[in-house]
C-alpha cells in the first residue's frame, strides 16, 4: 500500500496463468485505508479487465482503466514471463576412445543424463552407434532445455560413452559430467572438450590419463515463441462465422427449430457464437468479424446460396463485435427462406481466398479461424476435403460445432483424428486443421477449452512451416 498520496505507484507484483483457450476476467479494485484504520473504505473504483485486452501492442503491455462516474485512472502493466521452452541443438564428437574390440575397432555411441534434485539420473538423449571408430563424429540433435536441465543451467548432467554390443551388454568406455552453463561456452564457435573417465582404470591404473576425449562442436540456442510473443508482434486473430440456414433447422417462427428465437434465452446456435467468439474477438484488434451463412434462398431473387452476407452487404459482410453478429443474424432470419442443401466447401474456399491473399500481399502475420454451426451431416463431402486440403497450407484453422441432436458421426471423417485427411485425388492435408464438436458436448467446459486448443496449436504448427 501507499501512504498519503494521489497518485501511487505499487510494486507488489502478481504472477497468473495465461490460457488462450479461456476468458480470464482480472478485477482491479482501489481501497482508501482511513487513518483511525477501522477498515476499508471502498474508493469509487472498481473494474474488469480480460487477458487478451493486455496482449496486443509490444512486449511490455498496459492498459488504462477509467471507472465512470470518476476522474480516477489507473494504468496495469502486464508482461510475458521468460519460460524455459527454448530448444538446444548440441553436437558431439570424440577422439582417441579406448577400443574395447578384439578383432575391431569400438562402436561408441554417448549418453546424456539430467541429475535431479533427489540424486538420481534421468536419460535426455542417446546418439546413434557410430561402427569401428574411435574417433566418432554423431549427429547433431535438438533438445528443449527443460528436458536437459529443467530451465536450470547449472544442473549437473551426466554423460556417458559405450561401445555398442549386439547382445545388449554394452562395455562401459568412460564417463564425465558437466552443466548447460559449460557447454554455453561452446556458443561462441569454441570447441568444449572433457576427459572421457573410466573410475575403475583411473584407481587401478598407475598411469592411466584418460579413456579419450569427448568435444562439444556446436551450442546453439533456438528460440521457440509463445502464443503471446506472435500477438505481441503484431499477429492477429480474423474470425470468421458461418450459419446454416438449410430447411432442416425447422421453421424459425415454430419454438421446436434450431432457429427460434426465444424472448428469454439464446438458441443453440447463439449460444455456440457467443462461446467461440467471445475467446476469438479479444484477438483482433478492429473486433469487426465477417458473417455467413449458407443453405437459403435470399433476396430479392431468392436463389439458393451457400456464401451470403447475413448483413447483405456483400462490400463489407463485417458486424461490430460478436453482439454485431447475434443482431445481424436476429434481423437475417425473417428475410430468407430456409432451404438446402448443406454445402461448406463454398465458404471455407471463400476464406481461404482471403486468408491466401493476406498471406502472399501483408506483411504483418493474420491467422483465420472459420467457425462453422451446422445443423447436419453436409452434402458436399467431396468437394469440403478438396477445400479442407488446400486449406491447410494457409493460416487457417476451421473449427465446425454440430447443432441439434442429429447424428453426426461421419462428420468426424473432417477432424483427422482417425486418420490422415485426404482430397478425392488422394492429396493428404499438410495440418490437421479442422476440429468437430457437436454442440451437446459444449456442456463439459473442457471440450470448449480442447476445442480453441487446438486451433493454437494448430496456429504454431503453421507458422513454424514458414
Amino acid at each position: 500500500h501507499q501512504i498519503h498520496s494521489i497518485s501511487p505507484v505499487f510494486s507488489k507484483v502478481f504472477t497468473v496463468d495465461y490460457y488462450f483457450e479461456e476468458v480470464q476476467r482480472l478485477r482491479f479494485e482501489l481501497h482508501d485505508i482511513s487513518s483511525n484504520h477501522n477498515g476499508l473504505k471502498e474508493a469509487d473504483f472498481q473494474e474488469q479487465a480480460s487477458h487478451p485486452q493486455l496482449t496486443h501492442t509490444a512486449n511490455v503491455c498496459s492498459f488504462v482503466i477509467t471507472p465512470a462516474m470518476t476522474s480516477l485512472k489507473s494504468q496495469v502493466t502486464a508482461e510475458e514471463l521468460s519460460g524455459n521452452d527454448d530448444y538446444v541443438e548440441l553436437a558431439f564428437s570424440a577422439k582417441k576412445l579406448d577400443d574395447k574390440d578384439f578383432f575391431s575397432k569400438s562402436d561408441p555411441f554417448l549418453e546424456i543424463f539430467r541429475v535431479n534434485d533427489d540424486g538420481t539420473a534421468s536419460l535426455v538423449h542417446r546418439t546413434e552407434t557410430i561402427m569401428n571408430n574411435l574417433s566418432p563424429v554423431w549427429k547433431s540433435f535438438k533438445v528443449s532445455l527443460n528436458t536437459l536441465c529443467s530451465g536450470h543451467h547449472e544442473r549437473e548432467l551426466k554423460c556417458t560413452v559405450w561401445d555398442w554390443d549386439s547382445n545388449g551388454k554394452h562395455d562401459f568406455i568412460g564417463e564425465f559430467q558437466t552443466t548447460f552453463k559449460e557447454m554455453k561456452a561452446a556458443m561462441d564457435g569454441k570447441q568444449i572438450q572433457w576427459e572421457c573417465i573410466n573410475p575403475k582404470y583411473q584407481v587401478k591404473k598407475k598411469n592411466y590419463r584418460n579413456s579419450g576425449m569427448v568435444i562439444l562442436t556446436l551450442c546453439k540456442i533456438i528460440k521457440m515463441h509463445s502464443f503471446l510473443d506472435y500477438i505481441m508482434g503484431g499477429c492477429q486473430i480474423q474470425f470468421t462465422v458461418a450459419i446454416d440456414f438449410t430447411a432442416s433447422n425447422g421453421d424459425p417462427r415454430n419454438s421446436c427449430s434450431l432457429h427460434y428465437i426465444h424472448p428469454y434465452q439464446p438458441n443453440e446456435y447463439l449460444k455456440a457464437l457467443i462461446a467461440v467468439g467471445e475467446i476469438c474477438q479479444d484477438y483482433d484488434s478492429d473486433k469487426m468479424f465477417p458473417a455467413f451463412g449458407f443453405g437459403a434462398q435470399i433476396p430479392p431473387d431468392f436463389k439458393v446460396s451457400h456464401d451470403f452476407a447475413v448483413n447483405f452487404d456483400e462490400d463489407n459482410p463485417e458486424c461490430a463485435g460478436i453482439q454485431g453478429v447475434v443482431e445481424a443474424y436476429q434481423n437475417c432470419l425473417p428475410k430468407i427462406q430456409l432451404y438446402g442443401p448443406t454445402n461448406i466447401a463454398p465458404i471455407i474456399q471463400k476464406v481461404a481466398d482471403s486468408a491466401s491473399e493476406e498471406m502472399h500481399t501483408k506483411e504483418a502475420m493474420e491467422y483465420f479461424i472459420l467457425l462453422i454451426l451446422t445443423d447436419g451431416v453436409i452434402t458436399d463431402m467431396a468437394d469440403t476435403r478438396e477445400a479442407i486440403v488446400h486449406a491447410s497450407h494457409l493460416p487457417m484453422s476451421v473449427i465446425i460445432v454440430g447443432i441439434g441432436s442429429a447424428d453426426f458421426s461421419d462428420m468426424q471423417m473432417l477432424d483427422g483424428d482417425d486418420g490422415i485427411l485426404r482430397s478425392p485425388k488422394g492429396e493428404p492435408v499438410l495440418r490437421d486443421i479442422v476440429q468437430f464438436v457437436p454442440f451437446r458436448n459444449f456442456k463439459h467446459v473442457s471440450k470448449k477449452q480442447h476445442l480453441l486448443s487446438s486451433c493454437k496449436v494448430q496456429f504454431f504448427f503453421h507458422f513454424g512451416l514458414k
